[in-house]
């Protein structure tokens, strides 16, 4: 490591997850924050913490795993649904939806600017989303979601920006990343695991059958990283995000 990244380390440490009151998960589709987050999710709301949910697309196309002959708008309600029902199980009240149509269907700024009105109306300390630099990630709504909530968590303090947007400005103090292949902050989820699984392969039958053995590669997927991570803080389960504070975010490449 660098001198220049020791002294910054330092000087600006990474924010740690827990120590804040209000968080807001972003999800592309439903099910995204489960997978990426669930057990994270569940822990906040179980601690009193303030929990947020908002799903940006609809998943329409989602359809491999959906019944036969559905229809797109049949299963955006279907995901709904099924989003609403994991978000209470997980201890999650407040879910919110733009609505957009899955595949990257939509503009940019409806988006952002749909992302910029939750962050204002709800106050957010933390905004937690997907990683959209990873690079192997392909999906277009993972990306887009990523990169808009970059741009609003950097410009939520600023009130006039924030008004071009029609959202109201709000005292983001970090952004959180999961579904990342660089991790500099972990949550111990011992407890919450059993809960994120749960949530996912009861509550979302659309895209994770029972006697589909997909599902089953998915469960061994999310065991195996919950355990790595686990192990390496000592504990049995634990959840991985690459975390920014606001001094992080702009003209500082050794926070990278």
């Amino acid at each position: 490591m660098s001198l220049t990244k020791t002294v910054i380390r330092s000087a600006a440490p990474v924010p740690k997850i827990e120590e804040f009151d209000r968080y807001l998960f972003v999800g592309p589709h439903p099910d995204d924050i489960e997978v990426g987050a669930g057990a994270t999710a569940a822990k906040l709301a179980a601690e009193g913490k303030e929990v947020c949910f908002l799903i940006c697309t609809d998943g329409r196309y989602g359809d491999e795993y959906a019944p036969e002959g559905i229809s797109g708008d049949e299963l955006a309600e279907l995901r709904k649904k099924e989003a609403l029902e994991s978000a209470k199980l997980l201890g999650v009240k407040d879910v919110r939806f733009l609505n957009l149509s899955d595949g990257g269907f939509y503009g940019d700024e409806e988006l952002i600017t749909g992302i910029a009105k939750t962050v204002g109306d709800f106050k957010p300390d933390v905004i937690l989303t997907v990683d959209p630099d990873v690079k192997s990630e392909c999906h277009p709504d993972h990306l887009n979601t990523g990169r808009a909530v970059k741009r609003i968590a950097f410009f939520a303090p600023f009130g006039k920006i924030m008004e071009k947007y029609g959202a109201e400005r709000a005292n983001v103090k970090a952004v959180a990343f999961f579904m990342t292949a660089r991790p500099n902050r972990f949550v111990k989820t011992r407890g919450f695991f059993k809960k994120q699984l749960e949530a996912l392969f009861t509550c979302f039958p659309s895209q994770y059958p029972k006697e589909n053995p997909a599902s089953a590669s998915v469960k061994l997927y999310l065991t195996l990283r919950a355990r790595e991570y686990g192990i390496r803080h000592f504990c049995s389960a634990a959840e991985g995000f690459r975390v920014l504070g606001t001094t992080h975010m702009h003209c500082l490449p050794e926070a990278e």
